[in-house]
């Protein structure tokens, strides 16, 4: 890795270097955190988990050809070089800062409540028709994750694309400073991490501190449907480029958008066609992820395109690449079923979009859903408003799990008991009532679950990450 010498690293970090001093001038060949990652001229991060302390390990990784290692503490006998830290976390920060400031690879970085990672595969699945692009994998988006994606980097990759995701106030700041992205993306302001965000004020306050460490010379996108984003008119002197959705919600800025999606065509579970309007010419993109939501990503993914130079037929063909992540509405079919499977992360934003997407299915629509975490004091309402929109497109039988998901059961059911129309969709009156169920945890929903479902099902599965239902979904496909 260019400039990563033990002894840059060392500096970095404010660590203390523990070796034979020619060992200063190694470059390292990759940074791990974990041991099983290691292989020849890679440095080790230890970290100490719940259950795992990292620093267990570091006699192993120097059998695997590790040439240094970090350490929270002095080494005894050492089969290698170490460098002496207080922080192994902090450090990796420090280090992936460093080795950003060497590179002049452009990178893009995504913030939003929701579509993040759909957003993240789209642009780089346009970019990718003419560069070599990098992106974050899996759920590499913290202060974990981000600085592990920026050290992937190498001399071949032309493009990064890297997802940035918070909880907390302070945190996009930290994963700013060390990302420094070229292009900011922002998605929307949804109510997530309400614990500790308070509103959506807040929301929009923290993901806004990604604009902390772009440069003069940078470019920030935003979704101009979202009424938050369209309150930013300028950062750090840069007027924000915007994309719009003409999809029946409010035009909020009331102005020219650099690319603009209308003559929207669902063609269900098979994907979605629009036109995009460039500034210059117009063109029509078929997109094969369901879901009006996602024309919203195609838009981002033709502005960062553009931006970064691309032909409108390059980026057309991009965008018809994309492809679904598991857990991120990814569609399985499995013995004569269509599952659904978004069950990676939720908030009542996403759980909209997902049940949206349920809602094209043919057959019978089955929703098995769970616990919204981190929504703060109005947790219990915002699962009860999420129920009774599951009710108001007509799905047909409601299943879910979770203590907070007894409201989201209660408002499904009060919905259906009183026949009334969705406050936010009149085109849903008249639906027929559908069936709630309610269990006590998972693996009650799961087995009533298995029992009830036939061929020629949709179902869909979605709940935050610590109701671990992609269990649900392996055992769907293995039934």
């Amino acid at each position: 890795m260019k400039q990563m010498s033990l002894k840059n690293i060392a500096e970095a970090c404010g660590g203390r270097y523990f070796g034979d001093a020619y060992e200063l001038a190694r470059e390292v060949a990759g940074v791990v955190t974990d041991s099983r990652q290691v292989e020849e001229g890679f440095l080790y991060i230890p970290m100490r988990g719940e259950r795992v302390d990292g620093h267990s390990f570091i006699p192993e990784v120097f059998g695997k050809g590790a040439l240094a290692t970090l350490s929270e503490e002095e080494l005894t006998d050492p089969a290698g070089p170490y460098i002496l830290v207080e922080s192994c976390p902090q450090a990796l920060k420090d280090i992936a800062e460093f080795y950003r400031s060497t590179l002049e690879i452009k990178i893009v970085g995504i913030a939003g409540s929701v579509g993040k990672t759909s957003t993240k595969e789209m642009i780089a699945a346009v970019l990718g028709q003419r560069y070599n692009v990098l992106k974050t994998e899996g759920n590499f988006n913290n202060e974990i994750g981000l600085p592990l994606t920026l050290l992937r980097i190498r001399p071949e990759h032309e493009v990064a694309v890297v997802e940035m995701g918070i909880s907390d106030f302070g945190e996009m700041h930290r994963l700013a400073k060390m990302a420094r992205p070229d292009i900011c993306v922002m998605t929307n302001i949804g109510e997530c991490h309400l614990e500790n965000l308070i509103d959506r004020d807040g929301v929009l306050a923290a993901k806004s501190e990604i604009f902390d460490y772009l440069d003069k010379d940078g470019v920030i996108i935003l979704n101009g449907n979202d009424d938050k984003l369209s309150s930013i008119e300028e950062e750090n002197g840069i007027i924000p480029i915007r994309y719009f959705v003409e999809d029946g919600t409010a035009n909020h800025m009331n102005e020219e958008y650099f690319v603009k999606a209308d003559s929207i065509v669902n063609h269900g579970l098979l994907g979605m066609e629009a036109t995009l309007h460039f500034p210059d010419e117009d063109c029509t993109v078929t997109e094969p992820i369901p879901g009006a939501h996602n024309i919203y990503n195609a838009c981002a993914a033709a502005c960062v395109g553009d931006v970064l130079g691309l032909t409108h037929r390059e980026i057309c063909a991009g965008i018809a690449s994309a492809k679904t992540l598991a857990g991120r509405a990814n569609l399985i079919v499995s013995d004569g079923m269509i599952v659904i499977d978004d069950c990676y992360n939720a908030n009542p934003v996403s759980m909209r979009a997902s049940l949206d997407v349920l809602a094209l299915a043919g057959g019978r629509k089955i929703a098995v859903l769970g616990d919204m975490g981190e929504l703060g004091e109005n947790e219990r309402e915002l699962h009860r408003q999420v129920g009774e929109y599951a009710a108001a497109k007509g799905i047909d039988l409601i299943l879910c799990a979770g203590e907070l998901s007894e409201e989201l059961a209660k408002g499904a059911g009060e919905f259906c008991e009183s026949g009334k129309e969705a406050a936010d969709d009149q085109s849903h009156s008249g639906i027929k009532p559908c069936e709630i169920r309610h269990f006590a945890d998972r693996d009650e929903l799961l087995a009533d679950l298995l029992k009830t479902t036939k061929k020629g099902d949709t179902v869909l599965v979605k709940a935050s990450h610590f109701m671990d239902f992609p269990k649900i979904v392996a055992a769907l496909r293995n039934r």
